[in-house]
């Protein structure tokens, strides 16, 4: 048999290679940013001409309803603590919406976690639909889905909950599943040796494993729900965001109960954000 002796690369081959690898990268990077900014110009030029005002020519009044609403809100201060009462009831539905479609949601997202997950999933060849079906879930905006179904059943809580909802799934799908890929799979090898069935595989061998991190990334998502379930009262969902619209639709005259509706919504999103980060802090590092 004949050993053949790799000789190795010299100094200068190496050097070469790697200039050459560099030079190509940044050729690389360099025609990924010509094509980001041939997007950026054409899609800025699209939408420029579909505007029904120009963003050029407007962008000198871009202050101005900030500054008709505080100054608005500043004569009629006296006014805002009851403008805040009474925005009280949508602020709870807006939470109510966020935290129904919170828990459902991801209540869905560890069934499609767990069903995409490889090495946890009953049906391994149907880890890839279960994560297309995370994916369309996600890709497509609540916006989207909520006015759909406010057309079909509505305005009201209930499309946007379900809007939410589904969108979370998906969100949730994902993270969970990377989540999953990191959990010991040694408990599992132990229950099925005593003939535990899939399900309970799952209960008590992988959910005490990733239950940590899976309230952290739900508690993220509430944040991110409440802004959600704020907007999609803009196209009639109820909640808060359906008072504010409302508001800045009457425009001056109601700018004052604008600025109470913003105050609240900004005080309710900064107190939760708070809250979830302490608690995620306290199941990271123990209460650190």
């Amino acid at each position: 048999m004949t050993v053949i002796n790799a000789v190795p690369d010299s100094p200068q081959t190496i050097r070469d290679s790697y200039l050459a690898m560099t030079r190509r990268k940044r050729l690389y990077s360099g025609i990924m940013l010509l094509i980001f900014v041939i997007l950026f110009v054409s899609g800025f030029r699209i939408a420029e001409d579909r505007n029904a005002g120009g963003f050029l020519d407007g962008i000198g009044q871009i202050f101005d309803f900030p500054a008709a609403m505080i100054s608005e809100a500043a004569e009629k201060a006296a006014n805002l603590p009851g403008h805040i009462i009474d925005v009280l009831p949508a602020l709870v539905e807006t939470v109510n919406i966020a935290a129904v479609s919170t828990l459902i949601g991801c209540l869905a997202g560890v069934m499609l976690a767990l069903l995409a997950t490889r090495g946890l999933a009953p049906w391994p060849r149907l880890t890839g639909m279960f994560r297309r079906v995370s994916d369309i879930l996600r890709a497509v905006p609540e916006i989207v889905v909520a006015l759909v179904l406010i057309f079909v059943l509505g305005g009201g809580p209930v499309p946007a909950a379900i809007a939410i909802a589904l969108h979370t799934a998906g969100a949730m799908g994902k993270l969970f599943s990377e989540v999953n890929e990191n959990a010991d799979l040694k408990p599992l090898d132990g229950l099925a040796s005593v003939g535990a069935s899939w399900g309970q595989r799952m209960w008590l061998g992988v959910i005490p494993q990733v239950a940590p991190n899976y309230f952290s990334y739900g508690l993220m998502r509430f944040e991110i729900n409440i802004r959600a379930s704020a907007i999609l009262g803009f196209v009639g969902a109820g909640g808060i965001g359906y008072e504010l619209k409302n508001a800045m639709t009457f425009g001056q005259g109601k700018l004052d109960e604008a600025a109470g509706i913003f105050l609240v919504l900004f005080v309710t999103i900064v107190a939760f954000d708070q809250l979830s980060s302490l608690i995620r802090n306290r199941l990271t590092y123990g209460g650190a």
